[in-house]
């Protein structure tokens, strides 16, 4: 496995039934008749490439992708097997099920808490600017999305490569100190770049997961932000205002 030598811990980071929610809505499948069989093997892609990455993974994402190999294994049993099985205990995919339904019923009420906080705030936050300088212009509405909608991303990045070459690059060639210069000297005078761009000098996965692990440092330190200007279109790397990078 590839390692950089540089290991992220993000605040943003979610946790293993976000990405379960995730693949569920990516293979547009329901909660209730999940395909454990795929949802089980794109979930062990997701480890792999997090690992990849250094990404800090939390214990529960491991237990997780256990559970999920235990279920895809009784799936896999005789119907008398698996019934002299469930008479013995709970039934690990029903329970799986609840916890997915209860997490997203949670979720979805906080969303639509921060979006009512937000429109409220709008409506009361602005009223003298409203008042002195007439109503706001109109913004584009921006789309926050996960982490793991950014790895759906890198994953087609890093598909696009060429075949291996021999080029070897140093460590100083692939600092994530210095790709976080890069990023933010490029988004010095325009107002965005495309996520792709990032990567369009980058020649090899292990070049592509360091500026992929600059961009993740700059998130992290609230440096840019990560949206889309309108939902399922390309993903932007803004920067953030009054952002400067020390050191």
């Amino acid at each position: 496995m590839e390692n950089t030598g540089y290991e992220v811990k993000l605040e943003m980071f979610e946790g293993p039934l976000d990405l379960l929610l995730h693949l569920i809505k990516k293979n547009e499948v329901s909660i209730y008749d999940i395909p454990i069989a795929l949802i089980t093997q794109q979930y062990l892609v997701y480890i792999d490439l997090m690992k990849t990455l250094n990404l800090d993974i939390a214990g529960e994402f491991l237990v997780m992708a256990a559970t999920l190999i235990h279920i895809k294994s009784k799936m896999l049993l005789p119907p008398s097997e698996t019934d002299e099985d469930d008479e013995d205990g709970d039934d690990p995919m029903a329970e799986l099920v609840r916890r997915l339904t209860e997490y997203k019923r949670f979720k979805d009420a906080a969303m639509l808490l921060e979006e009512r906080e937000s429109r409220w705030r709008d409506v009361f936050g602005r009223e003298e600017s409203f008042k002195e300088y007439g109503p706001p212009e109109a913004e584009p509405t921006l789309f926050d999305f996960s982490l793991f909608d950014l790895l759906d991303s890198l994953r087609v990045v890093i598909e696009r490569l060429p075949e291996k070459t021999a080029i070897e690059f140093t460590s100083e060639e692939l600092s994530v100190k210095d790709r976080m210069n890069i990023v933010m000297e490029r988004l010095e005078n325009i107002q965005s770049i495309s996520f792709d761009s990032l990567f369009e000098n980058d020649k090899t996965r292990m070049a592509v997961i360091a500026t992929f692990l600059a961009l993740l440092e700059l998130v992290k330190l609230r440096l840019v932000r990560i949206q889309q200007v309108k939902e399922f279109d390309a993903i932007r790397i803004f920067k953030s205002e009054g952002a400067e990078l020390n050191g």
